[in-house]
Order: structure tokens, then sequence, then C-alpha cells
């Protein structure tokens, strides 16, 4: 698997947790203090989130850091 399917993968996991939890792309943004169209283009592969911001993402969404690299 290369660098840019890692980050789509990653991606629709984020997309995946998020909308299980009812949240819009706004709402998580807010909860990690982002755009919302940043976390728009995480989503779509397009952005490449630090690992801090995937942290912050895992928590806001109470998700560990094993699901939502699980790919």
């Amino acid at each position: 698997m290369n660098k840019k399917q890692i980050y789509k993968h990653l991606g629709i996991n984020i997309k995946t947790a998020r909308k299980q939890r009812g949240y819009t792309q706004s709402e998580l943004a807010d909860r990690i203090q982002k755009g919302r169209q940043f976390i728009g283009k995480i989503e779509i592969g397009f952005s490449k989130p630090s690992f801090d911001t995937i942290i912050d993402i895992s928590y806001a969404l109470n998700i560990s850091l094993d699901e939502l690299m699980n790919f």
C-alpha cells in the first residue's frame, strides 16, 4: 500500500466514524479546532494530517488509533 492509499483509507475511516457518531464535518472541525474544509480534504485523502491532528480526531470521535488506522 502506498502513501496515497494510506491517506485515502484513513479518510474513509474518519468519515465512517464521524457519520456513525452523527457529527457533521463542521462539528468535528470545531471539536479539533480546525476548518470544515480541512476535514473534508482529510476525508477524501487530499490533505495529509499531522499525527497530532490524527490523535485529536481520535479523541474527538472517541475511537482508538488502532481502529482509526485499521486498513
